[in-house]
């Protein structure tokens, strides 16, 4: 015979360790007669899924042979799903091997043992969703309160377990700081900002480079301006921020707009300037820079993505020479920033972001002494 054992994370509170299950197991088998344990098989993992290596690892051994009985010390440390425990007996069934369960009266070798191990299995899986219930509601209680609910803290913070919160980390919030700025106010990508961070050796909490993707997921998160969300609720004001709500609000804009479909993202590697500018009459997307080739030269254009994706079926937009809007546009903003009125409010808005620049990299400078 075989004896499984298994705990889970959620059994913290109940005295089922994988050393206790052996050992009662090993008293329970000495006291059949005739009984041998021939193979041991154990995991440490939620019962949930049937995705366990030990789990696998039995049923492998039982259709190779090597036991004739499977043994637990209860039945909710098989599986605490009525649909997975159904499975398991039909496949033990199959290859002629017994269930069988130290703590409870059922044998799979009878008809009536079978029925009350799918009873059992309706009451695990019961207890199981019970469980379930009052973890969510504690943490529901807790976010409510703005303390922490289990999981990574974001880059950026540390979590302060005296209070129960994220607190600012004095060498990451400038960077972070710096992060929601170059997206907002100098309309830098991610794409780029993350190449940024990678060419000064700055790594993520992981101790990984940064992706595109890693700080667009940042850009969104509530949580560094201070709001503590779980599911549906939101609690302000939780623990101290590191972005000013004006600017996560400016970054949430740029985000929407960039972020529908590829043809809005406008900080791409292309060199066709005005992608993601130009709104199509016609179905209202995005046009984006296209080419064709002809017998001497490569012809360029604007053109709507959908045509793009989808042919003439997508949008019957016009396709818009790119050289000449090119001009159009350059000849446009020359003949506008001539007023020499806008040329000085340009000027002055270029020194107010040098200056923010300025003080963050104070703050960077900070961050690294501290880390020295």
């Amino acid at each position: 015979m075989a004896i499984y054992t298994r705990r889970s994370t959620d059994d913290e509170h109940q005295p089922f360790s994988i050393e206790a299950q052996t050992a009662r197991l090993d008293a329970y088998v000495a006291s059949q007669p005739g009984w041998e344990i021939a193979e041991r098989f154990t995991d440490d993992a939620t019962g949930s899924t049937l995705d366990r290596p030990g789990l696998q690892r039995a049923l492998l051994a039982a259709k190779a042979g090597r036991y004739d009985t499977l043994l637990v010390y209860r039945l909710d440390r098989l599986t605490r799903r009525i649909r997975d425990l159904a499975y398991l007996m039909e496949e033990l069934e199959k290859i002629d091997v017994h269930f069988r369960s130290a703590t409870e009266p059922f044998d799979t070798s009878s008809a009536a043992g079978r029925m009350l191990v799918q009873m059992l299995g309706v009451f695990a899986e019961f207890e199981r969703e019970v469980l379930i219930d009052r973890t969510r509601n504690g943490m529901e209680r807790k976010a409510a309160r703005g303390k922490w609910t289990g999981g990574t803290v974001p880059y950026g913070y540390q979590l302060d377990r005296e209070r129960d919160a994220p607190a600012p980390d004095l060498a990451e919030a400038p960077i972070v700081s710096q992060i929601f700025t170059s997206y907002a106010r100098d309309r830098i990508g991610t794409r780029t900002i993350a190449d940024k961070l990678n060419q000064r050796g700055i790594r993520t909490r992981f101790g990984k480079p940064w992706s595109g993707v890693t700080v667009g997921n940042m850009l969104s998160n509530q949580v560094y301006v201070g709001d503590k969300v779980f599911g549906d609720i939101t609690t302000p004001d939780a623990h101290p921020a590191i972005v000013s709500r004006e600017l996560f609000a400016e970054v949430q804009q740029i985000l929407a707009v960039r972020g529908e479909v590829g043809s809005k993202r406008r900080a791409s590697n292309t060199d066709y300037d005005l992608t993601g500018l130009i709104t199509c009459p016609d179905c209202g997307q995005k046009y984006i820079g296209t080419s064709a080739r002809g017998r001497s030269r490569i012809y360029r254009y604007y053109t709507c993505f959908s045509r793009v994706r989808y042919g003439r079926h997508g949008c019957n937009g016009p396709r818009l020479p790119a050289d000449e809007l090119d001009d159009a546009v350059l000849t446009s903003l020359l003949e506008v920033y001539a007023d020499s009125e806008i040329i000085s409010k340009a000027i002055a808005a270029e020194r107010r972001l040098r200056s923010q620049r300025h003080r963050h990299s104070e703050e960077e400078l900070a961050s690294v002494m501290i880390e020295i």
